[in-house]
């Protein structure tokens, strides 16, 4: 159900980014719209796991460095049949995780130091199961597809704000006056639109992540503990990162410089979450 959600809201984003195309340039519009939003998806296709990495400051981590890391990770790799994703670590105290990629075979998953020292191994096997599901379903190439689209919507509508300022929008009869209004709440109401649909669709792989990592484990009560020490912890502890890499990881982490009601958050509230784990029966 949940992945059939996620296909309706991708669908969704993408017919609002060819109707503002539309509603801007008609037929050329479209086009210019459909091949901003190819050429977005490739560049995050290939370059969104080194963005997200080098943004956040994760650094390569051997196993010598971090043996417990590699313990979790290679038998859970082993129970999911995934290779072995590229292991970082992120210099913070704010305990936090997340994985990039395109797909399995080019990987990878960053925890931070206050993730290794808070978390007991039943919680590590958790934390580390919930990354593994968002590669084993491809989530990291959904969510770079969502946040590109939006982003082509909201370039378009920009440039369209910018082309009816200096009269881009030609006519004066009844007729060119209708296609400006459609035209100017389109480019209004289309970014606000791109953005909730994407926020759902990222809302929507947590929920699934949570549950593929729960039965991936055997068991939710693992990443259960995981997630109330990590609330707890990143209440406290702010973490410095962008928006966009922040909605990779397994909660929200605190930026210290602003606060994100509900509605906006690229992430379900954490009770929530709780409450979806608490309610799955004995896993096989």
């Amino acid at each position: 159900m949940r992945t059939f959600r996620t296909a309706f809201l991708l669908t969704a984003l993408t017919l609002l980014l060819l109707a503002l195309g539309g509603a801007y340039g008609g037929r050329m519009g479209m086009t210019i719209a459909l091949g901003a939003a190819i050429l977005m998806n490739g560049i995050a296709y290939f370059y969104s796991d080194k963005i997200a990495l080098k943004t956040s400051g994760a650094q390569p981590v051997t196993r010598e460095q971090a043996p417990r890391l590699y313990e979790v990770m290679e038998r859970l790799c082993a129970k999911a049949n995934l290779p072995m994703p590229k292991l970082y670590m992120i210099p913070t105290a704010a305990p936090n995780a997340f994985a990039t990629g395109r797909n399995p075979h080019h990987a990878s998953v960053a925890v931070t130091q206050g993730l290794l020292q808070i978390m007991n191994d039943d919680e590590m096997e958790g934390v580390i199961a919930h990354e593994l599901s968002h590669v084993k379903n491809y989530d990291i190439l959904t969510s770079s597809i969502a946040a590109t689209v939006a982003g082509a919507v909201t370039w378009l509508a920009t440039m369209g704000r910018w082309a009816m300022l200096f009269g881009g929008f030609g006519g004066r009869d009844d007729e060119g006056m209708g296609n400006i209004f459609v035209a100017l709440l389109m480019l209004i109401v289309a970014p606000i639109a791109a953005m909730l649909l994407q926020l759902g669709i990222s809302r929507q792989r947590e929920y699934q992540a949570d549950a593929s990592g729960a039965r991936m484990v055997g068991h939710p009560y693992g990443l259960i503990s995981a997630l109330k020490k990590l609330e707890a912890y990143n209440q406290r502890i702010p973490m410095n990162v962008s928006q966009t890499t922040s909605s990779l990881f397994i909660v929200a982490p605190l930026n210290a410089r602003r606060t994100m009601a509900n509605l906006f958050s690229t992430h379900p509230p954490l009770e929530k979450r709780i409450e979806m784990l608490q309610n799955m029966t004995i896993l096989r």
